[in-house]
Formats: structure tokens, sequence, C-alpha cells
């Protein structure tokens, strides 16, 4: 759920849009949804197992400096929270993400589509 610590991020639109997964193997929407801030997958390759059309996360972050942002994201599919930082410099994004109080991460690039 995204509260008054996430108002920097629900108000800056350099985080909104469409955006391409670095690996190429989906495209995301971050919209606002329901008074939170969301990712969506909106195209997800044929084949790539655990993702489909339609899978979102629910982000809770704050900033922590001129692009940077932390805090947390919440998806429901898998009932999983991780920890996330996200960094954004034109039109590319950088998400770093964790789980199990951060034994297992995940970064991956972003490039805006539209």
């Amino acid at each position: 759920m995204v509260g008054a610590e996430s108002s920097a991020f629900a108000n800056d639109p350099s985080f909104f849009g469409e955006r391409a997964r670095g690996d190429g193997e989906a495209h995301i929407r971050i919209e606002r949804c329901s008074g939170q801030v969301c990712a969506i997958n909106t195209w997800v390759r044929s084949g790539v197992s655990g993702e489909k059309t339609g899978d979102r996360l629910t982000l809770n972050i704050s900033s922590a400096g001129p692009a940077d942002w932390s805090g947390s994201a919440f998806d429901p599919q898998r009932n999983l929270t991780y920890t996330m930082i996200v960094r954004v410099a034109d039109n590319h994004m950088m998400t770093d993400g964790c789980v199990i109080g951060g034994l297992l991460c995940k970064s991956m690039s972003w490039t805006r589509l539209n």
C-alpha cells in the first residue's frame, strides 16, 4: 500500500508509464491504482515461467535522494514482500529487490517505452 511516505514518488511523472525489462522478457505499466502505485505486467514473452500478463506489484516507497526511492513492493501473486530500491535517470530505471532478509536479491534495468 502506498501511504504518505510515497507521495513524492506518486507525484513524480518520471516513474509512470510503460517500461521494457532489460532482459526482454516483460513489459510493465507503472500507474496509480486505487490510491496506490502499482507496476502491472502488460506483456510477458511466451515461455517465461512464473509470470503472466496482469500480475502486479504494489509499491510502498519513499524518496531516498533526487532520483532514488526505497521501501517495499508487495507481490500478491506470490504473497511476498520485497525490499526495494528504485533509481531513475532520463528514460532508464534500475530496480533492486530482495526477499528473505536480503538473502535473495535481483537487479533489473528498465527502459521507457512511451
